[in-house]
């Protein structure tokens, strides 16, 4: 995507004076053509591109996050350096999601306020993704893939699969509602206040919230709210730093 349109090619490049212009011969008969006379180019002739425009090239943040007009299915293909991309994303995601699983439930028995403050990690992965490849369903499937890795570790089966697809559900849902056509950053943020407040909801029972007083409900869902922002946040980070570096900037999108 470039911020400056290309410039038509002027057809009349390179063609001789004439074209384009009027001729008009100074005073005093049989002088050469061309010789003491004037050039003026006629209103409607065509400038060489680029000569007397000034462009204004968009910021790197404007043109990432400008709407894209591309086909539709070419969108949602995937090639092969895109899949070993997320698989990669997804792995390093299962990584860290092993762990942290186990320190969530052991806190959960004892510490349920602490334990919810580590819920932006589920999010931190299909961030990353959507914010580096920018297409359709890497969310998803960054999700898929770090849950696949962490059955053998979790405790719960494949059970922990359907949980981290439900956390990249979130990461995916506000570039849906626009079709994948515009990458703005606060629309990652949406997702992460959308999970931060249906999770607290969703885990009420769980939680035993309704055993709380209102100032510690209103505590509880606060900290989600703080950890999903905070776990998006840190994946936007973490994604521009890779871009920078190198990581996905000739990937197909």
């Amino acid at each position: 995507m470039s911020g400056a349109d290309d410039a038509r090619p002027n057809p009349y490049a390179g063609s001789p004076a004439s074209a384009g212009s009027e001729t008009h011969p100074a005073p005093g008969a049989g002088s050469p053509a061309g010789a003491g006379s004037e050039t003026h180019p006629t209103p409607d002739a065509e400038s060489p591109a680029g000569a007397g425009s000034e462009t204004h090239p968009e910021s790197p943040s404007a043109m990432q996050n400008r709407p894209r007009s591309g086909g539709g299915r070419s969108r949602f293909r995937f090639p092969t350096a895109i899949l070993l991309t997320c698989a990669a994303l997804g792995v390093a995601g299962g990584i860290l999601l092993a762990p942290a699983n186990w320190i969530s439930t052991l806190l959960f028995l004892g510490l349920p306020f602490v334990s919810v403050g580590l819920a932006g990690l589920w999010l931190l992965p299909s961030v990353i993704a959507l914010r580096l490849l920018q297409r359709p369903l890497v969310g998803l499937l960054v999700g898929l893939l770090a849950g696949l890795v962490i059955v053998p570790f979790s405790g719960y089966g494949f059970s922990s699969v359907a949980t981290n697809v439900w956390w990249a559900a979130f990461t995916e849902l506000p570039f849906l509602f626009v079709l994948w056509r515009y990458w703005g950053t606060w629309l990652h943020y949406l997702g992460a206040a959308i999970v931060g407040i249906v999770y607290p909801i969703l885990a009420w029972t769980s939680f035993n919230l309704g055993t709380f007083d209102l100032g510690l409900q209103i505590t509880f869902f606060a900290i989600t709210l703080a950890s999903c922002l905070g776990g998006t946040a840190l994946g936007i980070l973490i994604a521009d730093r890779l871009r920078r570096a190198g990581v996905g900037a000739r990937l197909p999108r």
